[in-house]
């Protein structure tokens, strides 16, 4: 990366300043941090890197140290200048011609590094519960997830994409008597739902489980046809089971369909069926982490940061939630992964304490767990925004889908930092123009493609109408760009041609810089921050140079530009798992 190459040989000047006694009363010793940063006024330089703060150890003024740092900075094909405290350098073509032919050469791997160290992680998302349609919500975590896990892999982690279905408890059983009423319904009883509000909140009255009411009549006729309005539990079993499974297997079809793959589905009934719950309660017991008090079992989560402790068992003798969480967190530590990565809403925030609680009180260290709280999501529509509700008519994730499309879905759910509340505008994720953040980075990718069609097709003189010979034959383009002369894109003769391609190069050296900062703070919402200003760069290049023209050699060093920009835009929209269309 420039920046820290800029930073390290800064560094490096700053030791050799010392070392001359040109820089005072500072020390070998003493400790500093630099940052190179980009100058607002480009006629400073590409970058810039702030020396002022040594002089709490110099004891000198800024512009003096500035000046006595760059005598030391020796680099070809740079120009260093000094202004205030500031030491700026301005590339030559040399490093500018690198960049493009390093993205030649490594193709998608451009940008890729060894961040995570192979460092094992499992990311856990979306884990919804198999009890209806995934709301908007899950949308964002979906999108989020599967963008963090692909960025994660090209930072150089190992990352394991796992889906806890939470199949255990009484929504299940809720679902079943849900399901009842709608089998009911299909075969012509006259039921209905609870009109009690609260009463009605042990059901769900949503419509989709009208389709599997259909379904389950059709292939389970001789049993519907043994269902009365009175249930045995058998039957509820059954009509729990069927629900469950036609529901879950409904949700992958869209996971898949919204391009996000899990390695695996946890069931948390098989976790209870396994024994791993009581064997993790009796573990903190042996541990002396449990007590007893008004018939209930509690968890000492207090010794260990958590506000108060917490019951793990009620006095009815059931388990409560966070009992089987704190075994599925143990099961993943126990199965090797270094970093346990949770995707869980805001209104979780107070479930964190009490979970890294849990893992320290069982001997392990509670900075494995890693929780990313993530903020609703707001549907904008007509400059309106939307009711939502779970259990009625709701605008789900398919909806939505359906409505705007898999990419436009994706990439606004992942275009604001997951602390942030997302508004979702609708008509403005499906209009075709640049005010559309992913109609703005797909139609710049588009647009290179189109520019290596023009490149091998034939061509009309505009004076004569005549046909003319292609610029380029197809066996012939790819060997020009590779062979390209980068040089010519640096004509004096075109100083604004020259100015955009240096721009957009520097834009494109960046991405290596992106990747790294983003897999750092689990931010995919900054590949779509860089993407929208790389296109940027890319549209303003366009506007000052002509890629097609009859110098083919210039026309070879522009194209080589113009792959560079599509390789990285293409392993962008890669990441984000968003198409990167060749025609618009």
């Amino acid at each position: 990366m420039l920046k820290q190459y800029i930073i390290d040989i800064t560094t490096q000047a700053i030791k050799e300043a010392v070392k001359n006694g040109k820089l005072n009363q500072m020390k070998a010793d003493d400790e500093f941090t630099l940052n190179a940063e980009t100058p607002k006024n480009e006629d400073f330089g590409d970058f810039a890197v702030n020396v002022s703060s040594l002089a709490r150890f110099s004891k000198m003024a800024p512009p003096a140290i500035a000046q006595s740092v760059a005598e030391f900075i020796k680099v070809e094909d740079c120009e260093i200048n000094t202004v205030a405290g500031f030491i700026n350098f301005k590339l030559g073509k040399t490093f500018l011609n690198t960049i493009v032919k390093d993205i030649m050469n490594l193709k998608s791997e451009y940008g890729s590094n060894n961040y995570g160290e192979g460092q094992k992680v499992i990311l856990e998302y979306v884990s919804a519960n198999p009890t209806g349609p995934f709301h908007i919500g899950h949308g964002r975590w979906a999108a989020m997830g599967s963008a963090l896990a692909n960025l994660l892999k090209f930072a150089g982690y190992d990352v394991y994409q796992e889906f806890y279905i939470n199949d255990a408890g009484n929504q299940i059983k809720n679902l079943g008597r849900s399901l009842h009423i709608r089998v009911l319904q299909e075969m012509g009883e006259k039921i209905d739902f609870p009109a009690d509000e609260i009463e009605r909140k042990s059901f769900y009255p949503g419509e989709y489980l009208i389709p599997v009411a259909k379904e389950f009549v059709k292939t389970q006729s001789d049993f519907a046809k043994t269902l009365t309005k009175d249930l045995t539990q058998e039957q509820l079993d059954i009509l729990s089971s069927f629900a469950k499974a036609r529901m879950l297997e409904l949700q992958k079809e869209l996971l898949n369909k919204f391009n996000t793959h899990f390695d695996n589905f946890y069931s948390e009934t098989d976790l209870h069926k396994s024994g791993k719950v009581e064997a993790c309660v009796e573990k903190l017991r042996a541990k002396g982490m449990l007590y007893e008090k008004e018939g209930a079992l509690w968890f000492k989560s207090s010794m260990f940061g958590d506000d108060q402790d917490r019951v793990l068992r009620k006095t009815d003798g059931s388990n409560t939630y966070l009992t089987a969480d704190i075994a599925y967190h143990h099961d993943k530590i126990q199965r090797g992964f270094d970093k346990l990565i949770n995707i869980w809403g805001a209104d979780h925030h107070g479930y964190v304490p009490r979970m890294k609680a849990s893992i320290e009180a069982l001997g392990d260290d509670p900075n494995k767990l890693e929780v990313l709280l993530g903020q609703l999501v707001n549907i904008v529509l007509n400059g309106e925004a939307m009711r939502m509700g779970k259990r009625k008519n709701m605008v789900t994730l398919e909806d939505l889908i359906d409505e705007v499309g898999v990419d436009a879905t994706r990439y606004w759910m992942i275009i604001r930092s997951i602390d942030t509340t997302l508004d979702f505008d609708i008509e403005l994720a499906k209009s075709k123009t640049d005010e559309n953040p992913v109609f703005y980075v797909q139609y710049a990718h588009a647009r290179a493609c189109s520019i290596f069609r023009n490149a091998k097709n034939e061509r009309v003189n505009v004076e004569t109408k005549e046909k003319i010979a292609p610029l380029f034959e197809e066996e012939e383009l790819n060997l020009a760009i590779l062979n390209a002369d980068l040089d010519l894109l640096w004509k004096e003769s075109d100083e604004k041609a020259a100015a955009s391609a240096k721009k957009l190069i520097l834009k494109l050296e960046e991405f290596k810089f992106i990747i790294q900062m983003a897999a750092r703070n689990r931010a995919p919402y900054l590949i779509c921050k860089y993407l929208q200003e790389l296109a940027g760069c890319f549209h303003q290049f366009y506007t000052f140079s002509r890629v097609l023209t009859e110098d083919k050699n210039l026309s070879a060093a522009r194209l080589a530009l113009v792959k560079a920009v599509s390789t990285v835009i293409k392993t962008s929209l890669d990441i984000l798992a968003v198409e990167a269309p060749e025609r618009m």
